[in-house]
């Protein structure tokens, strides 16, 4: 027996040199739905396009289609995303139309946390407000936010919260206590190193979709970004 991940990692690279669970792997061969994922994920498009959703106040450009219709399709299958886009051509965009979908067509009703630096919380109050009115949002951050029991019974009367990558460390505890429908780390590469007590909050994170926002996905070293990536992709 393995993990979904395990299969998928062993069927897309076709081999692996240590295999899983002590057992040396030189092929795979899938059959059924899992044939199928991924025959999908080896496809150059592998999404269907996903109409915008209704609550959306703003016309996505092509390219913000198809990489919103990704996430969809990779949160359908339980599987983390990555979504490197360059600065400026609309993470935070895509995101939102993810996130309404998920509230709208998708019946979900635990909220989702979006992990940022201090310095863009307030962009992403504005972006929210003016992109998806419809989502009730609160912003966990400064010296009266609450802990423990009131926390938990505020974020689960909003749809997202939001906070930044000190408090995610600082505030473990109270973060790691909810169930999230999805963690999102905007700026994901400061995760990047698996050692921090960072990244190691990250991995805590109780979430049943994550997705990683950068326009940096490797910086430094490519190890130490892979094991970053693993983090925040980890289902």
């Amino acid at each position: 027996q393995m993990t979904l991940a395990e299969a998928l990692r062993l069927g897309l690279d076709g081999a692996a040199e240590n295999g899983t669970q002590g057992i040396q792997v030189t092929g795979v061969e899938a059959e059924g739905w899992l044939r199928a994922l991924l025959d999908r994920l080896t496809d150059a498009a592998p999404a269907a396009l996903l109409p915008p959703p209704v609550g959306l106040h703003a016309e996505m450009r092509p390219y913000q289609v198809r990489g919103y219709s990704w996430l969809g399709f990779m949160r359908e299958f339980g599987l983390g995303a990555c979504l490197a886009d360059d600065m400026g051509l609309g993470k935070t965009i895509q995101t939102i139309a993810l996130l309404l979908r998920e509230r709208d067509e998708t019946a979900v009703t635990s909220p989702t946390l979006i992990v940022c630096p201090t310095s863009v919380v307030g962009n992403w109050e504005r972006e929210l407000a003016r992109f998806a009115p419809s989502l009730r949002v609160m912003a966990h951050r400064g010296a009266a936010r609450l802990h423990g029991e009131a926390f938990r019974a505020a974020a689960a009367g909003h749809d997202v919260v939001l906070t930044s990558y000190p408090l995610l460390a600082r505030d473990r505890d109270s973060l790691e206590s909810v169930e999230w429908s999805t963690a999102v780390l905007d700026e994901a590469q400061n995760i990047k190193n698996a050692a921090t007590k960072l990244a190691q909050a990250a991995r805590a994170l109780r979430a049943r979709n994550r997705v990683a926002l950068t326009g940096t996905p490797v910086e430094n070293r490519l190890g130490e970004e892979h094991q970053g990536w693993k983090i925040a992709m980890a289902t």
